[in-house]
């Protein structure tokens, strides 16, 4: 476990040396927010709330889940896919440690980057600046945190079942990229699920893209009360064992079928 804590460490502190970068990234998430606050301000006109959110837990949602991508977005499917593409996976691969494990450490050590120098930041200023509603519930704050933690091995499994692909396609460049819009779109972050028509929830209802950005996002804002959250949570919980399957197997696949391309 010391390997794995150091590859965090090192990872936290590289990103460490370009942190002017996540200081701008903060005025663009900003600008991001302002814009869907003014966009839904004007879509909920009178309306004190529309499925069962105010503007002002709107707000908060559209706040929230922007800074929460922050922590629990990761391109180590890009990496994954560069490292089989020039030959470096097959060093990785006989090193003593488990390369998928070493991969979601220096993830875990980037999002944690991610998390103390620009979601907490740039929450304190975005509040500010828009109307936004902080919890006092002790209890929705440990709720919050937790499904922020799941949220990011969840996505993070999918970016590993991603960059994996690349041992049978190649170039699975496309393929990132149709993940990243699907995930963005999917799993809560431009539009709540809830706001979806029912026909589309229920489909949606059998992929793990809404354990990434709207259950916590809902949690936080309190859409999700009771028994609610206790049944989010659990659903989280549910798509990263699942998806444990899916990896294991394909990882088992993919040390059949390397072929290195270059080196």
């Amino acid at each position: 476990m010391t390997m794995y804590f150091e590859m965090i460490r090192i990872r936290f502190l590289m990103m460490l040396a370009y942190r002017t970068n996540y200081y701008s990234g903060i005025l663009i998430y900003s600008i991001n927010i302002g814009a869907y606050y003014f966009l839904w301000a004007a879509i909920y006109g009178s309306n004190e709330e529309i499925q069962g959110l105010s503007v002002l837990q709107m707000t908060t949602y559209v706040a929230v889940a922007w800074m929460a991508r922050a922590f629990y977005f990761n391109n180590i499917d890009r990496e994954i896919a560069a490292e089989i593409q020039d030959g470096k996976v097959a060093i990785e691969m006989i090193r003593p440690y488990n390369y998928l494990g070493m991969k979601t450490m220096q993830a875990l050590g980037e999002g944690l980057f991610r998390l103390l120098f620009f979601s907490v930041p740039g929450m304190i200023i975005v509040s500010f600046i828009f109307p936004i509603s902080f919890s006092s519930s002790l209890t929705t704050w440990m709720f919050f945190l937790l499904s922020l933690v799941f949220s990011f091995i969840v996505n993070t499994q999918i970016n590993l079942l991603t960059g994996l692909m690349t041992f049978f396609l190649f170039n699975n460049t496309g393929l990132i990229r149709a993940k990243r819009v699907v995930i963005d779109l999917f799993s809560g972050l431009l539009l709540p699920i809830s706001f979806y028509p029912l026909w589309a929830q229920t489909i949606m209802a059998y992929f793990p893209f809404q354990a990434i950005s709207y259950i916590p996002s809902m949690i936080f804002t309190e859409g999700f009360v009771g028994q609610e959250i206790y049944h989010a949570v659990f659903l989280q919980v549910f798509w990263v064992l699942i998806l444990l399957i899916p990896i294991k197997l394909l990882w088992l696949l993919a040390k059949k079928h390397l072929i290195v391309q270059g080196g």
